[in-house]
């Protein structure tokens, strides 16, 4: 059995969760065995992970569980991987899997590779590729221990939706106040965004951009495209932009179908959150900035003219396929 910690947000599913049951299903197609999702928390419309190759769904409707508690988390999650004789555990590698992932590797004696982006090859044993040195190698790290855990990065596989089904069941575990030793005040979230880590579509600007208040014109593209809006450090470290909005190496790790960057010189540290990006565009007058060599369009000129232009041109094309 492949068990898939299947993370809910306020009662619902993202993309992140249905590629990590997706994920799981390829797994399980290779040893000839199924999927099981397990939900924590209140959630609706369980049943749907079935369409995403979850043939069982193990739901925990405790309330308590509806905010992330990595030691409950950790102890439900292997309490049903033991229940459901699971030899290989899937997580989402986000910031809830990088809490709890090691916790239950560690309660099920079982090897962890975190961060893989490839199905595992069981030609020889059970070998998972993950990205190294910030992208720029790749690992081959095999598993040896009976019981594995996986957690891999969003946006690696994609999503593929089929008319499957679930059979889904309720279950309690007997928790104590020990497992609930941290306390939620309160959860302050963006609200009408998709968040850096989900979006397939960003726009980021550096400091090329001169000041705060020359953002609109990025707004404007974001806007005319559905993207998310990020920045590079310098940019954040001025408050130009809100720090949940720095990409690199001491900001977020994203892997968008299309990162347009302007006014971004592309030095190595911004360039270690965003080098998994699927289709890089770059945007800037400096014919010497590095971010060139890694883009796969680049574009040379001056942003305050390009990106308005950009911006029209998506609006123009959007009218017409709607005419």
């Amino acid at each position: 059995m492949v068990l898939v910690f299947a993370e809910q947000n306020n009662g619902t599913f993202k993309k992140a969760t249905f590629e990590a049951v997706n994920y799981a299903a390829k797994v399980a197609q290779q040893s000839g065995t199924e999927v099981c999702a397990l939900v924590l928390g209140e959630a609706t419309d369980v049943a749907v992970l079935g369409n995403y190759g979850a043939a069982k769904v193990v739901h925990i409707a405790d309330a308590r569980l509806n905010n992330l508690e990595a030691r409950a988390y950790a102890k439900a999650i292997a309490i049903v991987a033991t229940q459901q004789d699971a030899q290989v555990l899937v997580f989402s590698n986000n910031n809830t899997a990088k809490a709890i992932a090691p916790r239950v590797a560690a309660r099920l004696k079982a090897g962890l590779v975190a961060g893989a982006i490839a199905i595992p090859d069981t030609a020889n044993g059970f070998v998972v590729k993950k990205s190294v040195f910030s992208g720029k190698a790749f690992a081959y790290v095999k598993i040896n221990s009976a019981i594995k855990v996986i957690s891999i990065i969003p946006n690696s596989i994609g999503v593929v939706k089929s008319e499957g089904s679930s059979a889904v069941s309720v279950q309690q575990i007997d928790f104590t106040d020990h497992d609930f030793a941290v306390k939620f005040v309160s959860v302050n979230k963006v609200q009408g965004i998709v968040p850096l880590g989900e979006a397939e579509l960003v726009v980021s600007g550096g400091r090329g951009l001169k000041g705060p208040e020359n953002w609109g014109i990025l707004e404007n593209l974001a806007g005319s495209i559905g993207a998310t809006l990020a920045c590079s450090r310098p940019v954040a470290d001025s408050h130009w932009r809100p720090h949940h909005e720095h990409v690199g190496q001491t900001g977020g790790t994203i892997r968008p179908d299309l990162y347009i960057a302007v006014g971004i010189s592309g030095a190595i540290q911004h360039l270690a959150g965003v080098n998994s990006s699927k289709t890089i565009v770059v945007i800037n007058k400096d014919a010497e900035a590095p971010f060139f060599k890694s883009a796969d369009y680049g574009v040379l000129g001056d942003a305050f003219e390009i990106v308005p232009k950009l911006t029209a041109a998506f609006l123009k094309y959007k009218a017409a396929q709607h005419a």
